[in-house]
């Protein structure tokens, strides 16, 4: 890390975190303001009825007479609260049982803005509340323990905030399409469970079968050395960084915020040519083929607009889950390969001459 690597590593860090950080005021910004004007528009109603349409009247009848209970929620959110702050600590021993206890009395209400957020914003700031809670620990903890107790505080986190962005989203399609919410509740419960079954198996499956986390592999984990890098600059603080890498980082921060402010503030035709500063920061250490995927594909998608504007809206969603599932289906058949030590027929290697 003190070496090229290092840059390169903390440009990606600055980028991201200036671009997490800007999203993360913009959404506490819309929804302060969003609960307040609901506040407010609450304070004015004198008790009238609002004109409703048939159909919202009749999603709004369906959604509410099958309500889940509050107790339900209490009582599921203590049991499992008690669960991690017996087991987490016994998983990881850096993160004291007190963090935990703290982890869970603050999730409530940062749950709540991020699902309100969501709501108005269709954008879930789950992985922002996580880096906040990265530092936060990391410098607490001190230098012994820091990383790791950093690491686990923000997946504890990060996955309370997020699960219950995604919760909110679910009730959302459920309302839209007349769904029981007991039943997409009994769904998520159901899948969650398997998850914890399923997940588990998957990453050791795929982390036996590839190198992951080799950076001249194929599976570099790229966030997972930008959260760990993070975390060691929560412990050590600007000492853990190239020479003069702090300015750069600095400069690559406002870079970031300020690509931000452009595309938000400037009119819509200049503003749609801005770059994602998080999707910049990932090939820093991924490598080219990540942008040349998505050059490919937005130079597909551009050419099928001006062939055929109104189709391509339709199918584009359909291609883009097609490609993606297709990828994610063989990496199963892919991981029996591997670790059935079968490699590939072909083997091409580029030399300089």
């Amino acid at each position: 890390m003190r070496s090229i690597y290092g840059y390169k590593v903390f440009l990606s860090v600055a980028l991201i975190l200036g671009d997490g950080l800007y999203n993360f005021v913009k959404i506490m910004g819309i929804t302060v303001i969003g609960l307040r004007s609901r506040i407010r528009k609450k304070k004015l109603n004198t008790g009238q009825e609002e004109q409703k349409s048939v159909e919202e009247l009749k999603q709004n009848e369906i959604f509410l007479t099958e309500n889940i209970p509050m107790w339900i929620g209490v009582i599921g959110y203590g049991v499992f609260s008690l669960m991690s702050i017996i087991l987490v600590p016994i998983l990881f021993p850096q993160l004291k049982w007190y963090y935990v206890v703290v982890a869970y009395i603050l999730a409530p209400s940062l749950a709540f803005c991020n699902a309100f957020g969501a709501g108005l914003t269709d954008i879930n700031t789950a992985y922002n509340y996580g880096k906040v809670a990265l530092f936060v620990l990391a410098a607490m903890t001190g230098k012994e323990k820091g990383v790791a107790a950093a690491l686990a505080g923000c997946g504890l986190i990060q996955s309370v905030v997020s699960v219950s962005c995604i919760l909110m989203q679910d009730f959302k399609t459920a309302h839209f399409t007349r769904t029981s919410p007991r039943a997409m509740f009994l769904s998520q419960v159901i899948g969650t469970g398997l998850g914890c079954i399923i997940a588990p198996l998957s990453f050791f499956l795929f982390y036996k079968a590839f190198d992951v986390g080799n950076p001249n592999g194929d599976f570099k984990a790229p966030y997972a050395l930008i959260y760990r890098n993070m975390a060691i600059l929560g412990v050590q603080g600007f000492s853990a960084l190239p020479q003069h890498c702090l300015q750069l980082c600095c400069g690559f921060f406002a870079f970031a915020v300020a690509v931000n402010l452009v595309r938000d503030l400037s009119p819509r035709k200049i503003g749609k040519w801005m770059p994602l500063p998080m999707c910049m920061g990932v090939p820093f250490l991924v490598g080219a083929y990540f942008a040349i995927d998505m050059c490919v594909g937005t130079l597909v998608v551009f050419v099928w607009h001006k062939l055929n504007s109104k189709r391509a809206d339709f199918m584009v969603p359909a291609v883009a889950s097609g490609l993606i599932c297709g990828e994610g289906l063989w990496i199963l058949p892919a991981a029996v390969l591997a670790l059935s030590k079968v490699k590939p027929p072909i083997c091409m290697n580029f030399f300089a001459t």
